[in-house]
């Protein structure tokens, strides 16, 4: 056994030792990581096949780096919808205000024809309503003698229309005839329809010539006004009730004489309540007389309201169709996505939507003119491109946790 008298030797010994064993276990790990570093480097040549700089230049589908596989029922049942590349004419358009008003061939307006006073109200603001539906009974002096007059002359003509001519004299059959006929007619033009009248006449109960009568609702619709209180005895032509079909809405949009000249009927619109969601229409009304205080003309446009998202009086931007483009390759603005900085779409090759890198030009009208990276005939997907986006970005998380 050797002794070591010397302490500091002894100490220098061993230092001498432990720094021999790292200087080992680090040359042993180096080498380890060169060996990944070159496997994972001949993985993504494997994998590019020299590509990657084209995908860098836009042209290739694997620029984005991944690919989501879904075939055609699943595409169904994600709702992503698909569609071929093909060259359209982009519309050049001005975006100009414009405000939301009722349909007015939709709507109706209802009001007594003689003085009444109004005894029951059957609906309420905001009710939806079917044709034909009570909507307010009302009771009136005047509909009491006409009711009356109404059952009287019924009864006579229904008694000599039964003797017929050969008995009585052609003079009194005429007159019974034309005494009922007035009757009606009376009846009807203070406010009740036929179908009314004829329930009325039929029963033949003088007991029920009260005056009391319903007005009722000439169209379907939505009562968006009812402005009176039972009680109140209202004169001809006061409107109770204001019935309006608001599956449909009219934008009146505000443009100059200059813009207005390239402007016809039948021409696309859209309209946008807050810049972002637009919604499609088309130009029905042209107006003929300048706004004399804005120098503008109203131009008006016809919008599909079947989810009752528009209400008269709300402010909308109007996009409005003044010109065309030459034909150019297009897609929906919502079929492209922003991925590596990159504008991308989805590319439906088989059961497999690969994302590709474009070049795009102007963008009019819900349309973005491609310039490169996809070619005509080609199909994409033009819906849920997020959800298609957050599946690359989930294998992606899923791929960086493999290594």
């Amino acid at each position: 056994m050797i002794r070591f008298k010397n302490n500091t030797v002894l100490l220098l010994m061993v230092l001498s030792a432990f720094s021999l064993t790292s200087l080992t276990a680090c040359s042993g790990s180096a080498d380890n990581g060169e060996a990944k570093a070159a496997s994972g480097s001949g993985e993504d040549h494997g994998d590019d096949d020299g590509d990657d700089h084209g995908a860098e230049e836009g042209g290739d589908h694997d620029e984005a780096g991944g690919v989501v596989e879904m075939d055609a029922a699943e595409r169904k049942k994600q709702d992503v919808k698909t569609a071929t590349l093909t060259q359209r004419t982009l519309a050049e358009e001005v975006i100009v205000p414009g405000e939301v008003t009722l349909d007015l061939y939709r709507t109706a307006q209802i009001t007594p024809r003689i003085p009444a006073q109004t005894m029951q109200r059957h609906v309420r603001l905001g009710d939806t309503v079917e044709e034909g539906q009570s909507l307010v009974t009302l009771s009136s002096v005047e509909m009491a003698d006409a009711q009356g007059a109404l059952i009287v002359t019924s009864r006579e003509w229904a008694r000599v229309a039964k003797l017929g001519r050969d008995v009585v004299s052609g003079r009194r059959y005429v007159e019974a005839q034309v005494a009922a006929q007035q009757a009606r007619a009376k009846v009807e033009a203070y406010g009740m329809t036929e179908a009314q009248i004829d329930s009325f006449a039929a029963k033949g109960d003088a007991s029920k010539a009260t005056g009391s009568f319903d007005l009722l609702a000439p169209q379907a619709g939505t009562i968006i006004r009812d402005d009176f209180i039972i009680g109140e005895v209202v004169e001809p032509g006061r409107v109770l009730f204001e019935i309006s079909d608001e599956s449909n809405a009219w934008v009146e949009a505000q443009l100059t004489p200059e813009q207005a000249g390239y402007v016809e009927a039948g021409v696309r619109a859209r309209i946008s309540l807050d810049g972002v969601r637009w919604r499609e229409g088309s130009i029905i009304q042209i107006s003929h007389a300048l706004n004399e205080t804005t120098r503008t003309l109203s131009v008006r446009i016809e919008v599909d309201n079947s989810d009752d998202e528009l209400h008269p009086g709300q402010f909308v931007s109007a996009a409005v169709n003044i010109g065309e483009t030459n034909t150019v390759l297009a897609v929906p603005a919502e079929a492209i996505v922003l991925m590596n900085g990159s504008q991308t779409i989805f590319k439906v090759e088989g059961d497999e939507l690969h994302p590709t890198a474009i070049k795009t030009g102007i963008n009019r009208g819900g349309w973005v003119e491609i310039t490169g990276g996809v070619n005509e005939g080609e199909e994409i997907a033009v819906t849920q491109l997020f959800l298609l986006k957050s599946l690359i970005l989930k294998s992606k998380m899923g791929s960086g946790h493999g290594h």
